[in-house]
């Protein structure tokens, strides 16, 4: 814990991820209990503890249905429906592709095309067979898993946020490895949070996004991967081909009131590229983005929720 003037910050190192919590006093208990908050909520959703409901039903996919818990159920649920959206760049089976690209994970090689193809037939999220009567999750194919991490932190992040209302708090950030969440408006009349350089120094900004009380998620190809004969090969992969996606985004950052859809339409406007996206925002006024391009652009559609300084002159803003 280290205190900057009214900020106490704790720390700890949960869901694989430096996990930041700022509050306005000095409360080791209540730190504490969020902290042990995240790690229920971990165990409950990773699919790295071999006894989570997740581990069951990916070793039970092609034989058994497995009954999981409640709130379990409604993620999974909730996952599916946003992987079988029309064109959705969401895709909550796409595990096996993950684990064979290893991009981040001592990944530096191009799978065979073959190899692809026999995943990608594992990777239908239409095969997920829901049963809200028993509450119970069936993988239709042998060889399928799912994979949460692409919802769960957002869906961890407002869970904390909720808690801390519950204990009367009214001003507190937590971050959890890019997601963040804050309840209130900090100490200068918004939390500050950071919007990192592309493929620079960790500390590296192009801007700060300012907020009361909303959650800002960052999405970013310079997260994991690797380059290979000149060409940048990262972890947002396209469920139709197997491959990375490949278009002008660098990065895509939501700013909204729930974390968890911070997750989600990361993921799915970076499929869609600027020009989609920029018409699909007019349609959703609660979610807000800024893009970042190859060619140096930072894209504000809009700042309703948000507002942006600009740190970096290298990049040129684009507001509509």
């Amino acid at each position: 814990m280290t205190p900057d003037d009214r900020i106490y910050a704790y720390s700890a190192v949960l869901m694989g991820s430096p996990v930041l919590l700022k509050l306005f006093e000095h409360d080791e208990t209540l730190a504490s209990g969020v902290f042990r908050l995240i790690k229920q909520q971990e165990n409950i959703f990773t699919v790295n503890r071999p006894h989570s409901d997740i581990m069951a039903i990916n070793h039970a996919a092609g034989r058994d249905p497995v009954m999981v818990s409640a709130p379990v159920f409604e993620l999974i649920r909730r996952a599916k429906a946003i992987s079988c959206l029309p064109d959705s760049s969401f895709n909550f089976t796409i595990g096996p592709l993950v684990k064979r690209w290893k991009i981040g994970f001592s990944g530096h090689s191009i799978p065979a095309a073959h190899d692809l193809q026999t995943l990608l037939s594992l990777t239908d999220p239409e095969d997920v067979i829901l049963d809200e009567q028993t509450r119970s999750v069936f993988l239709q194919k042998t060889g399928m898993e799912i994979d949460l991490g692409a919802i769960a932190k957002g869906y961890i992040a407002d869970v904390v946020r909720d808690y801390l209302r519950e204990q009367q708090v009214d001003n507190a950030l937590i971050n959890l490895g890019g997601n963040v969440q804050t309840l209130g408006d900090g100490t200068e009349g918004a939390w500050a949070i950071g919007l990192k350089k592309p493929f620079s120094d960790p500390d590296a900004l192009i801007g700060v996004i300012n907020v009361i009380g909303k959650s800002v998620v960052t999405s970013g190809v310079y997260e994991r991967y690797f380059e290979l004969d000149g060409h940048c090969y990262h972890h947002i992969l396209d469920p139709k081909t197997g491959y990375p996606l490949d278009n002008e985004l660098l990065s895509v950052t939501i700013i909204s009131e729930d974390s968890i859809d911070g997750d989600i339409w990361t993921t799915l406007l970076y499929g869609m590229g600027v020009e989609k996206s920029l018409a699909s925002l007019t349609k959703i006024p609660h979610i807000e983005a800024i893009f970042v391009t190859r060619d140096g652009q930072i894209i504000l559609p809009s700042q309703r929720q948000f507002t942006f300084t600009p740190l970096d002159d290298s990049y040129r803003i684009i507001a509509y």
